[in-house]
């Protein structure tokens, strides 16, 4: 059977999925390609589609985005540091 969360109470754990350009990348072209999936991001239509499979759509620019991102290694690297977990 499928175990529920909502006896775990302060869980959390999100699925985000983001786009990444190699180091290096002229700024002009990592703002152009932010600017694109933005405009994509927040198409009605797609966050309807969206919707109806569960997800949301989080718009962020660069800056936000890798602080999100630095964020979440910070967490996820202190979880599993607490957790015990090795590689096997």
């Amino acid at each position: 059977g499928e175990a529920g969360t909502a006896g775990l109470k302060g869980y959390e754990a999100t699925l985000w999925l983001g786009l990444m350009a190699p180091k290096g990348t002229p700024v002009a072209i990592v703002n152009r390609l932010n600017a694109e999936v933005a405009k994509v991001t927040s198409n009605p239509e797609v966050r309807r589609a969206w919707a109806a499979q569960g997800t949301q759509a989080l718009t962020m620019n660069v800056d936000e985005f890798t602080r999100y991102l630095n964020a979440d290694i910070v967490k996820w690297t202190r979880i599993v540091k607490v957790s015990g977990a090795k590689v096997d």
